[in-house]
């Protein structure tokens, strides 16, 4: 059975830092390509990050280049969102996802992933 589970969402003022992280278990992790995105009360889902866990690739969305760092520990099938200088746009529901079925390179595009978390929310006040 293929998991996600997302932790360390929390409340945080503008300016603080906050790391997530993605447990991952039921797929070959070192295959795969880890995924951050998140979705904002009325707003679409977005792609945050990702990380290729078999080259060490990464993508990042604009905004969140130079404050946010993506990183994975394969002996912990976990993947890690370094949250830093955080805005209060940078609030959402922050969910991980797998692409674990082959991929080519890591994307923010959303229907290329195969599983998804629950979700942890980031709260970010001004």
């Amino acid at each position: 059975e293929v998991q996600l589970v997302e932790s360390g969402g929390d409340l945080v003022q503008a300016g603080g830092s906050l790391r997530l992280s993605c447990a991952a278990s039921g797929f070959t992790f070192n295959d795969s390509a880890i995924g951050w995105f998140r979705q904002a009360p009325g707003k679409e889902r977005e792609g945050v990050s990702c990380i290729s866990n078999s080259d060490g690739s990464t993508y990042y969305r604009d905004s969140v280049k130079g404050r946010f760092t993506i990183s994975s520990d394969n002996a912990k099938n976990t993947v890690y969102l370094q949250m830093n200088n955080l805005k209060a746009d940078d609030t959402a529901v922050y969910y991980c996802a797998a692409m674990a079925r082959g991929y080519y390179y890591c994307t923010g595009y959303g229907p290329g992933y195969d599983y998804w978390g629950q979700g942890t929310q980031v709260t970010v006040s001004s």
